[in-house]
């Protein structure tokens, strides 16, 4: 398995989160307390990021840890895949972010695509969830599941928004450089192969 370190952390941040949720004996909250800080020293040696970052992001959960949701919306116009330009690495992706509380998924995907692209959409279907360990992304902190929702361009004008510098739709053929911790070549062929084929099976990890 790719990144058996980062899945390791991932469960001991989870174990300890749980028992600090759900533990009142002091001596086990000092216990669960140095996992924390355990996970916090393997992040920071494997991902190169900064400790007192790591530090922020694991306190700042609360309750039963469970993964986060990224959901990304799928627009073809024609033969070609809308994307967008990440402000943040100045890579390319289909529109998505995360999942927000009080939307569903098919929201998400709707509210996204008009943020960074300036399209209307109608959510149509599901085409996959995938778990981002099982796929070549870089290694994230986050567990993470991937929803890709296919929508349906319905109005609306190509704009960026306030996380995309720039808006375009590209060809299987002649797509630009990925952001990688978004989207793979893999997830993308993938989309289009829902296109060339409707009837595909979702799939899911």
């Amino acid at each position: 398995m790719k990144y058996d370190w980062l899945l390791l952390a991932q469960k001991l941040q989870s174990i300890a989160q749980a028992g600090l949720t759900y533990s009142e004996n002091p001596y086990d909250i000092s216990r669960y307390e140095q996992l924390l800080q355990l996970t916090t020293e393997i992040l920071h040696h494997y991902t190169g990021a900064e400790m007192d970052k790591i530090a922020g992001l694991i306190t700042s959960e609360k309750g039963y840890l469970t993964p986060k949701v990224d959901v990304r919306g799928v627009v073809f116009r024609g033969d070609k895949i809308l994307m967008v330009k990440e402000k943040i690495d100045g890579l390319w992706s289909v529109p998505g972010g995360w999942a927000d509380v009080g939307l569903t998924p098919f929201e998400v995907a709707e509210k996204e695509v008009w943020e960074e692209t300036g399209l209307t959409v109608k959510a149509l279907r599901l085409l996959a969830v995938l778990d981002k360990k099982c796929h070549d992304h870089p290694p994230d902190l986050y567990h993470v599941y991937k929803f890709f929702i296919s929508c349906e361009e319905k109005g609306g004008f190509l704009t960026s928004g306030l996380e995309t510098s720039e808006v375009g739709f590209f060809r299987q053929d002649d797509l630009p450089p990925l952001s990688k911790s978004r989207i793979t070549m893999e997830q993308l062929n993938m989309l289009y192969e829902y296109k060339n084929d409707p009837d595909k099976e979702t799939k899911c990890d």
